[in-house]
Parts: structure tokens; sequence; C-alpha cells
């Protein structure tokens, strides 16, 4: 959402990568909307009939990684009671997004590069090779190439996702959408309290004297809160002051 320069220049990148089968690299701060990147494009590719599979990498245990993206055969550890097919096998035709990439372990970097070139793997505890066909987007809020320089990023991995890296703008470089951002937010959260609010140009322009250290994330709960706490059907200047939320001092 948005018409700045920033964001018109992401859009027109998501726009000419989403047609092809290239690999995507979305780097970008926490909160400024990587997973809404990943999922446009897969929307607007040839791949938008298939699965979209998500995997956030700095969630699975190491010692569950392996299972959870290839899957695994029943018996194959305690507790697999059953067969299971991984995010790969799920992700068949359509497109894989490892979010979180830069916090792979090492180890599990070394297991999964091979797969990631040939798109074949064997289950936990099993022998039959399976092929895929996906395609694969990644994210990170980390400098990669300075993972790599301190040894916690494979070098050959980075070169092998990114193919085409997009830089989301953080929300700072793009203020002037903030009003449009507003809008959107006040008519996503207002059916909560049975109509659409309003915010005046006076508290529009106090939120966009603000930092937004947390980007689009933190200015879209700003607004939930300010929908629900605030008693009438117009948010002031005032109302965002007297709520107590982040931008609170640093706009007074």
């Amino acid at each position: 959402i948005g018409s700045s320069p920033a964001i018109l220049k992401l859009k027109n990148q998501i726009d000419r990568c989403s047609p092809t089968d290239a690999w995507v690299l979305i780097l970008g701060e926490n909160g400024t909307g990587k997973e809404l990147v990943a999922r446009r494009i897969h929307k607007n590719s040839k791949r938008s009939s298939y699965p979209f599979v998500e995997v956030n990498c700095a969630a699975i245990p190491e010692e569950l990684i392996e299972s959870e993206l290839f899957g695994h055969e029943k018996g194959a550890f305690t507790g697999a009671a059953e067969r299971k097919r991984g995010k790969f096998d799920l992700a068949h035709n359509g497109t894989l997004f490892l979010d979180e990439i830069g916090d792979m372990s090492l180890a599990t970097q070394t297991k999964i590069i091979r797969i990631l070139q040939e798109q074949r793997f064997e289950r936990v505890g099993g022998a039959q090779t399976i092929q895929v066909d996906v395609r694969v987007l990644t994210a990170t809020n980390k400098n990669l190439e300075q993972e790599i320089t301190e040894g916690r990023f494979r070098q050959d991995l980075y070169y092998r996702l990114n193919v085409i890296p997009i830089n989301v703008p953080r929300l700072i470089d793009r203020r002037d959408d903030i009003p449009e951002l507003v809008d959107h937010f006040l008519q996503l959260f207002s059916p909560l309290k049975g109509g659409k609010k309003n915010m005046t140009d006076s508290a529009i322009r106090k939120l966009m004297q603000h930092d937004w250290p947390g980007n689009v994330r933190e200015l879209k709960n700003i607004v939930e809160r300010l929908v629900i706490m605030t008693p009438g059907n117009t948010i002031t200047a005032d109302d965002i002051m007297q709520l107590g939320s982040k931008p609170t001092s640093e706009l007074d």
C-alpha cells in the first residue's frame, strides 16, 4: 500500500520478477512486510494455483528441521507414528518461502544446499528419492554478507539464493505512505467497534513525525490500539498522546 517512490520501486521489482521462476532473496528490517512481498510474488506467478508453503527457519529446533523440511517415514524416530510429508514435498509445483533464512544454523545450511540445488531428497528414515519442482523465495533481516564474513552463513548458499535481491524499504523511508496505510488500517479494524473511525489531519501528522523502528507492523498495532481504545468516532492527536502509546514521548 502506498505511492511513494520507494514503494513504487518495490512494486515494479515484484511485477518484473513474479512471472519468472527466478529465486528471490527478500531483505528488510522486521515489520517491513517481507512475507507480503513473497506472497505477492507467488500470487502474480504462473505457480499461483499451486501451494505457497512458508517455513520460519528461526522457529524450528535444529533437531526437527530435517523432518520439517523433508518429512519422515513411520518409525524413523521416537514419536514418528506415521509418515509425514515435508515442506518441500508440500510445495511441489508451487512456492517454498524460507523466512528468517539468516537464522538457520550452519549445520542445516550444509544439509539443504544440495537439496535446494537438485530439488531431490529422501524423507528421514526413508530410502526413496523424491523429486520436486519448487520456486524458492527467502527472506532475512540480517546482512548476509556480514554473516558470511563472521562465519555464520555459507557463501555458496548465499550465492544460490541471491538470484534477485529485493530490498523492502523501512517505513521511515516511505513516510508519505503513512496516511494511506492509516486509512487502510482504520478500515480493517473499525468493524471491531461497529463502524469506520476517522483520524484528524493533526493526528496523522503526529504519526508521520515518528521514526517507526517497528516499521509497518508497529504502525498497524498503534492504529488498532487507537481504534479500540478511543471512545469517539474521530481519533485526534490528543488521543494518541493520552493512550501512552510508543510514539507519545517521541512526538511530545
